[in-house]
């Protein structure tokens, strides 16, 4: 599909039992699985994977920005 060569692939993540699945949601047909040792810890691995950046984006600002969120705690801290 173009728009994941284009944009990436935008997988989404979900367990079953001791098995962590992912697929794009894009409906290109890209899917895989892992299987960990716990229900549990598929659960957790599944949940830290499956977020989308733009929820935290008015929190924390992209690396390339990084010097411009530095540079108020700098003067804050020459006064």
């Amino acid at each position: 599909m173009l728009r994941c060569h284009l944009l990436g692939h935008r997988f989404r993540f979900l367990t079953e039992g001791e098995t962590m699945l992912w697929r794009c949601a894009r409906g290109c047909g890209t899917e895989g699985s892992k299987r960990y040792p716990t229900a549990e810890d598929a659960e957790r691995y599944a949940r830290a994977f499956d977020r989308e950046d733009q929820a935290d984006l008015g929190r924390r600002a992209p690396l390339g920005l990084l010097p411009l969120r530095l540079l108020p705690a700098w003067r804050l801290r020459r006064r």
